[in-house]
């Protein structure tokens, strides 16, 4: 049985429609929606129609947006719409691949099942959203310390110890040179910098091209050896798992290509994307634009061609989102292993030169006295 898709708006509908909601309407976090998903799909499992059920779970819902959320979804299934028509009113909080895949359970009669895999899918994406910021949270706040002592010590500590260094002028040490100056200038001119700064930035957020500064930044992370694998994994977990479980419940691969294209905003890998709709629209098949993708871990392009061969897509990008999430946890952690006495080092080197830079001019000025 050939499954019509729901679409979500193009971008002037949109407009259209965000125009008729509520004007203090946010977007629905990641846990409103697992709530909304969880609970919607026990109550169709228990046989209670969905009309119903939307009624019952906006009586449950705490947030205010996903109560007039869940209204605006009954009215509209008691209006005769499909229920993703209306999942497609509200494009900032059901992602195309949400409706396209509620579109296909409920044309297939499946949509418990698709709901029990959404809520999964959200669970899983925020798991390893986490584990991806537990593993870079310590070392950043190992960072920002060592940057806040350094100050302190420059603004603080180093003015003291102004006189004795300039009792021995040009003798001091390069580094003890160069601190002072630092110092001089966080002390007098922190005002005048953090202006500046703060004026290139907003600046630079006016008038700037949002989308090359993202792929500039993309560039540049992509040259990180640690950093690049963690960010082409992490984005390349993101893919497959949408593949997946859009191909597995009937979605056409193109449709599947352009909702996972909306869903990962990445700049490499969404252009990536798109270079494969093109191949599909072409009738060329996605397997090649796979094999020149020259930042992919070699063993993606080989199981595509295999997948897409031997008609088992579905299958094969859901073991390769399986094997590459695990490659993933074992990499962060051990990121997270070695950031922290690597941080460690590095804030030991930065105070041993601060301290030997106040020590031997003090040294220095002692042999003279004696």
């Amino acid at each position: 049985m050939a499954i019509e898709i729901t679409r979500a708006a193009p971008a002037g509908e949109k407009h259209s429609l965000l125009r008729a909601l509520p004007a203090k309407r946010r977007n629905l976090g990641v846990k409103d929606r697992m709530f909304f998903t969880e609970r919607l799909e026990l109550l169709l499992a228990t046989g209670i129609p969905l009309h119903d059920s939307l009624l019952s779970l906006a009586r449950q819902a705490g947030a205010d947006e996903l109560q007039q959320i869940l209204r605006d979804l009954a009215e509209s299934v008691a209006s005769g719409r499909s229920f993703s028509q209306g999942l497609a009113q509200h494009p900032q909080s059901f992602s195309s691949t949400y409706v396209n895949l509620v579109a296909a359970g409920e044309q297939g009669g499946f949509l418990p099942e698709v709901l029990a895999q959404l809520r999964e899918m959200d669970a899983r994406r925020e798991e390893l959203r986490s584990t991806l910021i537990s593993a870079f949270s310590y070392p950043a706040f190992l960072l920002v310390f060592s940057l806040l002592v350094v100050v302190f010590v420059l603004v603080l500590v180093f003015p003291k110890f102004e006189d004795i260094f300039r009792m021995i002028g040009d003798d001091l040490p390069i580094t003890t040179r160069l601190l002072m100056a630092l110092s001089d200038l966080l002390r007098l001119y922190w005002a005048p910098v953090l202006a500046g700064i703060a004026g290139l930035v907003a600046v630079a957020w006016h008038f700037g091209d949002a989308t090359k500064a993202a792929q500039t930044l993309d560039r540049w992370l992509l040259r990180i050896p640690v950093v690049r694998d963690v960010a082409v994994q992490y984005q390349l977990v993101q893919l497959m798992h949408l593949l997946s479980l859009s191909l597995a419940h009937g979605v056409p691969l193109l449709d599947a290509l352009r909702a996972s294209a909306d869903a990962l905003p990445t700049p490499r890998f969404n252009d990536f994307v798109k270079q494969l709709q093109t191949r599909v629209i072409e009738g060329r098949g996605v397997a090649s634009g796979f094999e020149e993708a020259d930042f992919l871990p070699e063993l993606v392009p080989q199981m595509i061609a295999t997948g897409e061969s031997t008609g088992s897509l579905p299958l094969v990008t859901g073991r390769v989102a399986d094997f590459y999430e695990r490659e993933l946890r074992k990499r962060l952690e051990f990121v997270a292993k070695i950031a922290e006495p690597l941080l460690l080092l590095v804030m030991g080197t930065i105070v041993g030169v601060i301290v030997a830079s106040l020590l031997l001019p003090i040294f220095k000025v002692s042999t003279v006295v004696r």
